[in-house]
């Protein structure tokens, strides 16, 4: 089956122009901070993907249904009332790192969270360090 196109690609838009547009400066703080959290996890420099997403890296995801796809390993984007993260995967040790991460949300492959002052920073980089580990050695989460 041949590879999917989504809007959802990367481009060569400038992440640092996009996060100078983030209009809340906290969230923009914020930002930056995560973005340092990524770039250490992956080794990788950070790529916008589409209009909205900073990625790491990228890895093909090919889907039971054989629709392949690109897709960045690790990813974060600065929503509108809080950082969505896409890193929830199916790695053993993720459950016990969110229970002791602090105040947050997951939905099927995104970590929400409003302030980073919701979290412990520290457990959050051991999320998405171990998120990008298992992506890497077992294929996209």
């Amino acid at each position: 089956m041949a590879k999917v196109e989504l809007k959802t690609r990367q481009t060569d838009a400038s992440v640092d122009d996009f996060i100078a547009a983030v209009a809340d400066e906290r969230q923009r703080d914020e930002t930056r901070k995560v973005l340092e959290m990524f770039k250490q996890a992956t080794g990788e420099e950070p790529k916008m993907w589409g209009p909205a997403i900073i990625g790491f890296g990228s890895q093909m995801l090919k889907y039971a249904s054989g629709r392949e796809l690109d897709w960045p390993i690790a990813a974060f984007s600065p929503r509108k009332g809080n950082l969505t993260l896409y890193v929830i995967c199916s790695s053993p040790r993720q459950p016990k790192l969110l229970g002791k991460l602090g105040k947050h949300s997951i939905g099927k492959s995104c970590l929400y969270i409003k302030r980073l002052s919701d979290v412990d920073e520290k457990v959050l980089f051991d999320v998405i360090k171990d998120s990008v580990e298992h992506s890497r050695e077992h294929g996209y989460c």
